[in-house]
């Protein structure tokens, strides 16, 4: 029987995947790897690897069902939000399990077409959030800035991720606060 029509495998696929989700949620990317997901999930390792052979594979399908929490519910004043989740984003990056995840899944992306397409709906979300906040900041008289979206998520999200996987090192509060304010002037 093969694991899409096999009532337990679909069971177990299930089960792997909330434990993968549970853990992205409360422990973050670097917690999701084959050995956390079986012994979340009380299957064997075996079984994580039958149904995701690749650990890019697996963080996809985990992150495919579960609401990415960065740039998420902003807060005003949008400068100080913004500067909490730059530094959120900076501090998961620091981890190399997550470093190095994100380098391997982009470098997959290139040549997998699913893998291309989910990368490009995390990153159009990402894009669409900060997008939001930005033009929340502007409305409310917070930020004046001509940037285009895009141009937006570029100058902010690039650098850290520059910064934290191709430089490895750590991205400080002061880095963090000069991107922010790179992006337009900003009226307290």
């Amino acid at each position: 029987m093969s694991y899409s029509t096999d009532p337990r495998a679909a069971r177990s696929r299930e089960a792997m995947l909330a434990a993968a989700r549970q853990l992205l949620a409360r422990e973050g990317p670097g917690s999701v790897t084959h050995q956390r997901v079986a012994q979340q999930a009380g299957v064997g390792r075996a079984t994580v690897y039958r149904h995701w052979p690749r650990s890019e594979q697996l963080m996809l399908d985990a992150m495919g069902g579960a609401d990415l929490p960065l740039f998420k519910d902003p807060e005003v004043p949008i400068r100080a939000w913004l500067r909490r989740q730059l530094r959120q984003m900076a501090d998961e990056l620091a981890i190399p399990a997550v470093a190095a995840m994100s380098l391997t899944l982009a470098q997959s992306a290139m040549w997998d077409p699913e893998l291309a397409h989910r990368q490009d709906e995390s990153v159009r979300t990402i894009v669409e959030r900060i997008h939001a906040a930005i033009q929340s900041a502007v409305a409310s008289g917070e930020l004046e800035t001509d940037a285009g979206p895009s141009d937006l998520a570029v100058m902010l999200v690039g650098p850290i991720v520059y910064r934290t996987t191709m430089q490895r090192d750590k991205v400080s509060d002061d880095l963090v606060a000069r991107l922010v304010d790179s992006i337009g002037s900003w009226h307290s």
